[in-house]
């Protein structure tokens, strides 16, 4: 499922930043860590996703997977297909 994807998608963008797993012990006193999502609601042409981006807890990671600030997005697909 796409909404799926997604999200699982973003999440490896966040342990790519981060440079370790989630709940991986090598990530403790590093400086900075996981600190849950927001919820995204995004239309796409095979109808609308909530998306869970997930947020790090110096405010420094940037998701690259869909555009800032629009609610619909037409490049997610092909990217997802890819």
């Amino acid at each position: 499922e796409l909404q799926q994807a997604v999200n699982n998608l973003l999440e490896a963008e966040l342990t790519a930043f981060l440079g370790y797993d989630p709940y991986a012990r090598n990530g403790w006193n590093t400086g900075n860590s996981r600190n849950g999502a927001y919820f995204r609601k995004v239309d796409t042409q095979f109808g609308p996703i909530e998306v869970h981006v997930p947020r790090d807890r110096n405010g420094q990671f940037h998701q690259h997977t869909l555009p800032d600030y629009k609610q619909h997005s037409d490049i997610l697909e092909s990217m997802i297909i890819k």
